[in-house]
């Protein structure tokens, strides 16, 4: 029996090294993340090697995504002029704000092929019973299509009473699609909404798992929030569907959110995500390029947007580095609304560095946790950027769970990706950046009456924690590269 013992744990010990290696040299990870797998395997030597299989292996990204449709509705066609016009200084910029981040957009084009479009109406959305609301009205308006997609899916009295919409639309002969992801919607299966799909509805999950609690993709989750209608109206932002979402989970309250509703021409890449998503995800026939997904749409505004989508489909990480050069721009103010604030190195010395250059920053983060090792990795890295002079603030009116960073009253931006490595590297995200004063300074607004009902946390207050916290914090900052 000494001898198995012996030979078993001989074994894990070999084992555990030669992962080791393959993480150092075949997978060319980040070395932070390296070496933060390299102590879960060394630690928790059995254990480690499953949470590995489960979490740790990166994304086969070959042919992930692929819609020969972009060609018909000239999105290569238009990025290619659009990059050419702004490097010949030809671009028409209908509005100074925008031509004055044409570096930004410029690097959007480059890093994400994200088109401009200069022509929509934005409406921000910061609760959850006036977004839904809205959603479901225009649902109900619903003539042509439906696209849903959500991380989180639930069927409780939101996700039902938007279901029984769905279905009377589908039975109306509106064409409905439901997307939905398989690890956030979780005990959702496709065959849950069997009722839509005997309307003729279509249902399908992201990545769902190929046996019980056996996922090889379980840590490549798509987190995306879309809804287009029509090909005409849009949403994007962070609420998903269910009941905490309109306040109702005793444990959160109040859940403070940022969505916006767009009309204009940034429904056709928003639409054009969809269907990348759809097509990857959904078992039937893929969508192909039809004029009534890519309607002629009037002039509806004068806001700017480009719709800026990231995953580990990517080489780059396209959203975090639209923040970063959102922080480089900055010369008076940078606002930050995140439930999680567990960034890179490069992140943070960029906040210190505006810290210190006289930029007024200003974090909001919540006051209690979803995930305990995410809350404690957050409060650790606020931390070192109050010594710098940034401002922190707990959100004490729920739980915050807004992404957005507002920038000068004149730069913003609002999505699904938090400020961590998860939605930077792993998630599949996608952000709504917004180059209008108005529609920023409303942001920053917004930001500014939820300092009122928040906590400032000051440096010295931080200082003072206990050594609890303290130790709290160093096991999470320790496992922050893979949380």
């Amino acid at each position: 029996m000494a001898g198995l013992i012996t030979i078993t744990v001989t074994s894990i010990f070999i084992l555990n090294i030669f992962l080791a290696i393959a993480l150092i040299f075949l997978e060319r990870r980040d070395p932070t993340a390296t070496w933060a797998w390299i102590l879960v395997l060394f630690f928790v030597p059995l254990f480690g090697f499953i949470i590995y299989l489960l979490f740790g292996r990166k994304l086969r990204k070959k042919h992930l995504f692929r819609w020969e449709g972009k060609n018909r509705i000239g999105i290569e066609t238009l990025i290619d002029y659009q990059i050419e016009s702004i490097e010949e200084g030809t671009f028409d910029f209908r509005l100074d704000d925008t031509a004055h981040y044409k570096d930004k957009i410029y690097l959007h084009l480059r890093n994400n092929h994200a088109v401009l479009t200069q022509d929509n109406d934005v409406q921000v959305f910061n609760d959850g019973v006036a977004k839904f609301d809205a959603l479901l009205k225009d649902l109900e308006n619903a003539k042509d299509h439906i696209h849903f997609q959500y991380y989180i899916l639930r069927l409780d009295s939101l996700g039902k009473r938007i279901l029984e919409v769905l279905i009377k639309k589908a039975k109306q002969g509106v064409k409905v699609r439901v997307l939905f992801d398989d690890i956030g919607s979780r005990g959702l299966r496709v065959n849950h909404l069997k009722e839509l799909i005997d309307c003729g509805g279509e249902v399908a999950a992201f990545f769902p798992a190929l046996l019980p609690l056996i996922n090889p993709r379980l840590n490549y989750r798509n987190h995306r929030k879309i809804v287009v209608i029509d090909g005409r109206v849009g949403y994007v932002g962070g609420f998903n569907v269910g009941d905490e979402y309109l306040g109702l989970n005793k444990r959160f309250g109040y859940w403070r959110d940022t969505h916006l509703r767009i009309e204009g021409s940034a429904i056709h890449p928003l639409q054009t995500r969809f269907i990348l998503d759809w097509n990857q995800a959904a078992e039937m026939e893929d969508i192909e390029y039809a004029e009534r997904y890519f309607p002629a749409i009037p002039r509806k505004g004068s806001v700017g947007l480009q719709i800026v989508s990231s995953g580990p489909d990517a080489e780059w990480e396209q959203i975090k580095d639209g923040y970063l050069k959102m922080i480089f721009l900055a010369k008076e103010y940078i606002y930050i609304q995140t439930p999680y604030f567990i960034p890179d190195v490069s992140f943070l010395d960029a906040l210190r560095i505006a810290c210190l250059s006289g930029v007024d920053v200003r974090i909001m983060i919540p006051n209690k946790p979803d995930h305990m090792f995410v809350y404690w990795a957050t409060y650790s890295n606020v931390g070192k950027l109050l010594r710098a002079g940034a401002k922190v603030y707990i959100y004490e009116n729920g739980f915050i769970h807004s992404k957005q960073i507002v920038v000068d009253d004149e730069l913003s931006t609002v999505g699904t990706a938090n400020i961590d490595v998860r939605s930077f590297k792993l998630n599949f995200e996608i952000n709504a950046f917004i180059y209008d004063r108005e529609k920023s300074h409303e942001l920053a607004e917004l930001f500014e009456q939820d300092m009122q009902l928040s906590t400032e946390l000051t440096y010295e207050m931080y200082m003072n924690r206990t050594r609890w916290i303290k130790i709290k914090e160093s096991v999470s900052r320790l496992l922050s590269p893979i949380l």
